[in-house]
């Protein structure tokens, strides 16, 4: 890879900046010679009144803002390889989008007196012109880190597999202003500007945490039409057969339970009444696991890691049990005594047995002393729900 050291002013690099409110992208500098966002970038993150403030600050007071670097395409063009957050921050400061506070009062750039507007425009940068084919490129792109916030896995990957399909699911699903996102993001964990509803998304439809492949096969697809209607009916069942909205539904692998259990019927009147019950349900460790333990037919308790005896309690009824059985000549556990074996008399040590639910806690049995017993490990777990 060829790189050359070049300098340019702010004020050059601002001639003819472009910027999408609706897209949150910078996207034009140079007087249109430079594309501030190309595909393989991740979307303008600084706009929060902090690090695209901090970018102008350090300006003022004359701080160096690091090294930047562009890429020369085959045509003459450039495109910002490293500093778009940089850059994008200076383009909207200089073209009125934001404010920085001065003496206690909000400032926009055409409120500056004249020397501090000057100090900006005529801030020199340093930019490493870089040239070399696409795959070296690339490589040198992913081991970036953009002042100290590093490029996410999805980010890397929008990088590498840059072409049609990525500029079509960023505009879908790296959308803040989507109007879809408020439904999505019930279910959904994640930065939407960051591309993790986008990850989710090609994880769904891959149905890999690894989507590499999925978005190498079809990184020149002109549609993403499979991308969008697989998430949007994952979307769509879950809220079909959850009517109530949860917090803790937020984040879990729908994908994943989509594929198990979208072929089942359900009724979303008992769905709904059984998950309330649930979440009710004190002795429910893990509400995050109702959902699929009453989509899997409530067989699979350790999806809610419900409370176990307490350690006093299963002593307690053991010793009890115990005596009561070495008085009347049978088994400690229950069940070995009603049998007609070699076992009906044999004494179960602690550490052989099982504390057991008498009325099973999936048919409203308390984890309490009152509901106790204490089984042999074989009948325990040959008893199950019963």
């Amino acid at each position: 890879m060829i790189t050359e050291l070049k300098q340019y002013t702010a004020k050059e690099i601002c001639e003819g900046f472009v910027y999408n409110e609706l897209e949150g992208k910078g996207l034009f500098g140079l007087n249109g010679k430079l594309t501030i966002q190309p595909e393989y970038q991740r979307n303008y993150i600084y706009a929060d009144g902090k690090r695209d403030v901090a970018v102008i600050e350090s300006m003022l007071k004359n701080y160096p803002l690091g090294l930047i670097y562009f890429n020369k395409t085959d045509g003459g063009q450039l495109e910002v390889l490293d500093g778009q957050q940089r850059i994008t921050s200076i383009g909207r400061f200089v073209t009125g989008k934001f404010a920085i506070k001065m003496n206690g009062m909000e400032q926009y750039f055409s409120g500056l007196a004249k020397n501090q507007q000057d100090t900006i425009l005529n801030t020199t940068l340093f930019v490493y012109e870089c040239e070399g084919e696409e795959e070296e490129i690339k490589e040198w792109f992913k081991t970036i880190n953009i002042v100290g916030v590093p490029l996410n896995e999805q980010e890397k990957l929008n990088a590498i597999f840059s072409g049609p399909f990525v500029t079509l699911a960023k505009e879908k699903f790296s959308n803040s202003l989507n109007a879809n996102l408020s439904k999505w993001t019930t279910y959904v964990k994640g930065n939407v500007k960051r591309q993790e509803i986008l990850e989710r998304a090609l994880q769904w439809v891959s149905q890999s945490d690894d989507v590499s492949g999925y978005m190498s096969q079809h990184r020149y697809d002109t549609n993403i039409k499979e991308l969008e209607t697989y998430f949007t009916t994952v979307i769509d069942w879950v809220s079909s057969v959850f009517s109530d909205v949860e917090p803790e539904m937020c984040g879990l692998e729908w994908g994943r339970m989509y594929e198990l259990y979208h072929k089942n019927a359900y009724n979303p009147a008992k769905v709904s009444e059984r998950v309330q019950a649930l979440m009710a349900d004190d002795f429910v460790k893990d509400k995050r696991g109702i959902f699929e333990y009453v989509l899997g037919g409530e067989v699979d308790k350790s999806l809610l890691n419900i409370r176990l005896f307490e350690p006093s309690v299963i002593k307690s009824v053991y010793a009890k049990q115990t005596q009561e059985a070495k008085a009347a000549g049978t088994s400690n556990c229950p069940i070995c005594a009603a049998c007609d074996n070699n076992n009906r008399t044999k004494i179960w040590d602690l550490k052989e047995m099982d504390a057991d639910h008498v009325t099973a806690w999936s048919r409203g049995g308390a984890t309490d002393i009152s509901n106790c017993q204490m089984l042999c490990k074989t009948h325990n777990r040959a008893k199950g729900n019963r």
